[in-house]
């Protein structure tokens, strides 16, 4: 959590513009299925919950939480949320009504900001369904009609040959929450899990005993190897024991390590592990040049 107040904040904004509320809330739509796709494929799932639309006004608003025990303010939602299925790959952001089929299924459980609980609509839900926990807001969706268009005179010619007040969206993730939130979501108590697609690193080799001519020899030929193969490499070459090497590339957190040690160098072989798993194997240096490429 020490990284959610950093001292530099990024934030993506995006806004829409539509003729009617109907084309106003089909942008809204997309922009909704989109997020849930886009913290999804970091790894993260995002609940989007009710929230409060502030200063920035209309009737539309909804927060993505990501549930964790640091989280900054309360959440509360149907445990059904951590079951529910992302939308495809293969989404079709130009159908209506599949759009609006995604809003209704991930909008037909309660699920609010401590800002819009509604505690005799979340008694209704049952028992055993509840879930009320800490999270963290990674994106935050509005749609606010034409507040600050009529304010602005904005107006639009449409296809009828007329002016339209314009409909207006706001769309915005904040791109240095989401390091703490992944770091959250993704961790065990040895330090962080970075999700592949989100991984500062690919891979990370770890020369177990640096300054011995063969163990140099074969981390450099591993690292030139998945170094052009376009994986990003990050190379542990300091003289630190056995023990804190292996705590620090947990702790940093690299989805799979490389180690090689003088014994097994000698068999030509090293050993590879899923930082996410545990799981550990050995094998020629060959076979793991292989194994890591294989998969870029």
């Amino acid at each position: 959590f020490g990284t959610m107040r950093s001292r530099e904040f990024l934030m993506k904004d995006a806004y829409s513009f539509d003729l009617d509320r109907e084309g106003a809330v089909d942008s809204y739509n997309r922009m909704f299925a989109a997020y849930l796709r886009t913290f999804s494929r970091m790894g993260l799932r995002a609940i989007p919950m009710r929230a409060d639309t502030g200063p920035i006004g209309g009737n539309l608003s909804h927060e993505f939480i990501i549930l964790a025990d640091t989280g900054e303010s309360e959440v509360f939602c149907h445990k059904d949320f951590l079951g529910f299925d992302i939308p495809t790959e293969d989404t079709n952001f130009d159908d209506v009504a599949g759009l609006k089929a995604i809003f209704d299924k991930w909008t037909s459980r309660y699920a609010a900001t401590s800002e819009m609980h509604d505690e005799a609509a979340f008694a209704a839900v049952a028992e055993g369904d509840k879930l009320s926990a800490r999270g963290i807001e990674v994106g935050h969706i509005f749609y606010f009609g034409t507040k600050y268009s009529e304010a602005m005179g904005a107006k639009v010619q449409g296809p009828d040959g007329k002016e339209h007040t314009v409909h207006m969206g706001s769309y915005g993730i904040g791109p240095t929450r989401l390091v703490p939130a992944i770091i959250e979501a993704s961790h065990d108590e040895n330090g962080i899990i970075w999700p592949d697609s989100v991984a500062p690193f690919n891979a990370s080799v770890i020369n177990m005993k640096a300054g011995d001519a063969a163990c140099d020899a074969a981390c450099e030929t591993i690292y030139a190897a998945l170094t052009k193969a376009g994986i990003d490499t990050l190379y542990d070459d300091t003289d630190d024991r056995a023990g804190t090497k292996f705590a620090t590339a947990d702790l940093i957190g690299v989805p799979v390590q490389v180690i090689a040690g003088p014994r097994s160098i000698a068999a030509g072989e090293v050993e590879i592990k899923d930082r996410k798993t545990g799981a550990r194997e050995t094998m020629s240096i060959e076979a793991a040049i292989n194994k890591l490429t294989a998969s870029k």
